[in-house]
Parts: structure tokens; sequence; C-alpha cells
């Protein structure tokens, strides 16, 4: 099948800036090779067809560092945590300095 190829060669091969396909990149793919116009729900409805199957990239990122992240957690964030300026007294006024 033409558009699986397509589709395993990824955004990047066909003009996009990241590795995500969405629907609506699928279907604008589908349209510049066969020259057909398809909804979004119907592009879905295509790709299950074919057996392809709904998935959600994973919100980490591959670089990231767990043990990096542990120790941030451990020692920087309660250092950043603690110095928070105290409630004192003062005006809701911007302009207008508190009074007692």
């Amino acid at each position: 099948m033409i558009l699986a190829r397509e589709l395993e060669r990824g955004p990047l091969a066909h003009g996009w800036a990241d590795q995500q396909w969405t629907l609506a990149r699928i279907k604008t793919l589908i349209g510049r090779l066969f020259h057909v116009s398809y909804t979004v729900e119907g592009t879905w409805r295509l790709l299950k067809r074919h057996g392809w199957s709904w998935q959600q990239p994973a919100r980490r990122a591959i670089e990231r560092d767990d043990s990096a992240v542990e120790v941030w957690k451990k020692e920087t964030w309660p250092r950043v945590r603690a110095s928070r300026r105290s409630a004192g007294p003062g005006s809701s006024s911007r302009t207008k300095p508190g009074s007692r």
C-alpha cells in the first residue's frame, strides 16, 4: 500500500517539522498523493479499515534524565520553595501604599 509506505517514511519526509502524525496531516498527505479529499473522520475510518491504530505519544522527553530530576527535586526545589516572601501588611491598591 502506497499510503502505508509514505506514513512509514515519517512526517519529516513530507515537510512537517516534527515526527508526529496527526489525522489532519494524514488527510493532507492523502490529498497530495491521490488527489482526493477526505474529512478527518473519514481519514480515521480509512486508517482503521487498513489495520492502523490510534496511539498517543508519551509526554516524556526522550532526553529526560530521571536521576537528575530526582536530585533537583531533593536539593533545588526545597530551596526555591522556601524563598517565597511571607505575607505581610500591604495594600490592595497598586498606587496607594499600605496605611494603618
